[in-house]
């Protein structure tokens, strides 16, 4: 789930696109920054390994604050959902379906969606099991591909840290932290239901060490093909670089297979993220989830329609989005961690 979900949407992206052919690099710095942000999630989740977000938020803020926070995290796990499910929409209207409206098509994917959590936790959690071996084939697969038409071009990643660490760390700080790495707080939530006693600090740290090279690769890749330039300028880069590809004899219409695997990695993203809205809300209230799935999932749907277009749509996902998320995946875990700390050492202390 840590992999499926790391890689989401974030291949259709060209991340770190003002860094140019250093992007890889910002990449990098991103990941080493979500690495120590995830490490922030352990030691949250090992303080109070009973308890999901909800209930660390009551316990670490206090009744009322905890109940505020909770709903402005449900908030935010709607929002973030929407997004995904936008992503779902733009892209089948530019590639697969483009007389079919985006309203018919994210209305799909969201009764899919309800219809998933419905089924319960586990149901989700066996979709990886069945999704990812398939997925990294078909990425392993086009990479070959890349590699054996020689449409890799690796003097576009020089020259390195031309205009040195500065511009860098720029692209990295805060927008590729907190999209992919920092959305690692949805774990918050999973965590607690790992059928055995504890955290899985193992696994997790070694997916998350496995997808952050994977995704640093692609996203050298996608400049080595394309060349910093264009791949900075395209809307969706990867699947501009797969449309290299045309030139096959045996294969056609490669950027359906892309279109198909970045609907895996999406439907992972808004599932995970509307189901921890749920939960969340679920926790503040005490409703039974079920009651929320339908209103929470009105909500995400309803809110997919305020962007006026996919380029908005984009701007605003890597731009003050990226911003606010730092609020939600730093400061306020932060502040969180440090107050449980707290009342744990002062519960334990005697009297």
């Amino acid at each position: 789930m840590v992999i499926l979900f790391e890689i989401g949407s974030t291949p259709l992206f060209l991340l770190g696109a003002d860094a140019r052919q250093d992007s890889w690099l910002a990449m990098s710095v991103g990941a080493a920054a979500g690495f120590a942000l995830l490490f922030l999630f352990l030691w949250i989740q090992r303080l109070m390994p009973e308890l999901d977000l909800a209930g660390m938020l009551h316990f670490g803020f206090g009744r009322i604050a905890g109940t505020f926070f909770g709903a402005v995290y449900a908030c935010y796990f709607s929002y973030q959902s929407m997004r995904n499910l936008r992503d779902f929409g733009e892209l089948t209207s530019l590639t697969l379906l483009q007389s079919t409206p985006m309203s018919i098509t994210m209305l799909v994917f969201v009764l899919v969606a309800i219809y998933a959590i419905w089924k319960g936790i586990e149901i989700i959690f066996r979709l990886p099991e069945i999704l990812l071996p398939g997925l990294l084939f078909c990425y392993f697969l086009l990479i070959v591909l890349f590699i054996l038409m020689r449409h890799v071009n690796l003097t576009r990643l020089t020259p390195v840290a031309e205009n040195g660490l500065w511009p860098i760390l720029q692209a990295a700080l805060p927008e590729i932290l907190s999209f992919p790495f920092g959305q690692m707080l949805v774990f918050l939530l999973l965590w607690p239901l790992w059928e055995k006693p504890g955290v899985p600090v193992k696994q997790t740290v070694w997916a998350y060490i496995g997808i952050s090279v994977f995704l640093i690769f692609m996203n050298a890749l996608n400049i080595a093909i394309l060349g910093p330039d264009l791949a900075g300028s395209s809307y969706l880069p990867f699947l501009q670089s797969v449309r290299t590809l045309c030139n096959l004899r045996f294969i056609e219409r490669l950027d359906i297979l892309v279109t198909i695997m970045i609907y895996i990695g999406l439907f992972i993203k808004m599932l995970i993220w509307y189901y921890c809205a749920v939960e969340t809300a679920s926790g503040i209230t005490k409703i039974p989830r079920k009651w929320l799935i339908f209103p929470v999932g009105a909500l995400i749907y309803g809110a997919s329609f305020i962007e006026r277009s996919f380029t908005q749509h984009v701007a605003i996902g890597l731009g003050p989005s990226t911003r606010i998320d730092t609020v939600f995946q730093i400061f306020i875990p932060l502040i969180l961690g440090l107050a449980a700390a707290v009342k744990r050492q002062s519960r334990s202390a005697p009297d």
